[in-house]
């Protein structure tokens, strides 16, 4: 097991040296890999696992545009695309890659079907840390584990095409056959992992919780929400607003912070940028320090875990959603976002030589 120094902290890692494809693909020979769910993550994982010689199964149901989708992606009827519940009975393994209220309302079907020796795979901690609200609680005598990669599933399946790998965590709950350990690493290798970080269920949901409702959306949102507001009011133009709040980050700034850091930025930026960027960092971190903190109580507390649960449980829960989101798509500044990322060259139509 390799080891990263963080300024001190050192932590284990596995890296893809120590564990290769081809020990996975050893440790997963006579599995049979049963993704349930081809929504969000189901598609690359289940993808990645069979461009790497895993025997995969999609577990799905018909007439859906999830099962069609897989169709398109190469998985056949009958032979490696099924109905849920012959997929969980044919499964070694199961990749419960439901979402996580959909997870609440099949989790009797798939308990049935998780017979000694089976391992439960799940890529998010929520239905096992909060299981007082889902009930989701296996049987003794299953593995229980996750591996949760650091982003999407397209995400995950774009890296893997190009030949890199999206980092995830991973975490044992239940070790009931004493292979839990080369289970889970093997299908994070397997997915497409970078490398793999140790963590445990509760610790998983707590920062993916945290994560989603602050830097990685909710409040990257509500910042540049703020800001675009601000240069609007100024009398800057709706090009302008959204250039300085989105564009010059998103397709400038961060893939060279992502490369190299964000101290690297700070030491190669103009002067000018430099100084005001050390002078008011630390403004913004002293004023949403206490509303992180409020946040993680709240993740903490199950505040989140049964908002969610109660929200997307509701019959009309897409119609109420799709007003939220019409919000969102509406607003400006993403309208404005919408013609910039037109302009984009790579969005331009190729020229057209024209002879004279």
């Amino acid at each position: 097991m390799a080891q990263l120094n963080f300024g001190g902290t050192v932590e284990p890692v596995v890296t893809r040296e120590e564990f290769p494809l081809e020990k996975a693909q050893a440790v997963l020979k006579n599995e049979v890999v049963a993704v349930i769910g081809y929504g969000v993550q189901g598609p690359g994982q289940a993808l990645n696992q069979r461009d790497n010689g895993v025997h995969v199964i999609v577990g799905q149901r018909s007439n859906s545009r999830s099962w069609d989708k897989a169709i398109a992606d190469g998985f056949v009827p009958g032979e490696t695309l099924f109905e849920i519940e012959e997929a969980l009975e044919r499964g070694t393994i199961i990749c419960y890659l439901l979402s996580d209220a959909a997870q609440i309302q099949m989790w009797p079907t798939v308990k049935k079907h998780l017979t000694p020796g089976k391992a439960l795979y799940f890529s998010h901690g929520f239905g096992i840390t909060f299981n007082h609200q889902t009930e989701i609680v296996p049987p003794a005598d299953v593995d229980v584990f996750l591996v949760a990669p650091k982003g999407s599933g397209t995400s995950l399946r774009r890296m893997f095409l190009q030949g890199r790998g999206l980092n995830s965590s991973y975490a044992i709950f239940q070790d009931a056959t004493g292979r839990a350990y080369e289970r889970v690493i093997a299908l994070g290798i397997a997915i497409g992992s970078g490398y793999l970080f140790e963590t445990n269920f509760k610790k998983e949901v707590y920062s993916d919780l945290t994560g989603e409702r602050g830097t990685l959306m909710g409040a990257i949102q509500g910042i540049f929400a703020a800001q675009y507001e601000v240069l609007r009011s100024k009398g800057h133009t709706p090009s302008e607003a959204f250039n300085e709040t989105v564009e010059e980050l998103t397709q400038s700034l961060m893939p060279l912070v992502a490369e190299n850091g964000m101290d690297w930025m700070y030491a190669n930026c103009s002067t000018t940028a430099q100084r005001g960027a050390l002078d008011w960092w630390k403004k913004f971190r002293d004023a949403t320090l206490p509303v992180f903190n409020e946040l993680y109580e709240s993740v903490a507390a199950g505040h989140e875990s049964a908002r969610s649960i109660a929200s997307n449980s509701q019959p009309d829960y897409r119609e109420k959603l799709e007003v939220e989101l019409k919000e969102l798509r509406d607003s400006e500044m993403w309208q404005a976002g919408k013609t910039v990322r037109s302009l984009r060259p790579e969005n331009q139509p190729a020229p057209v030589d024209v002879e004279v």
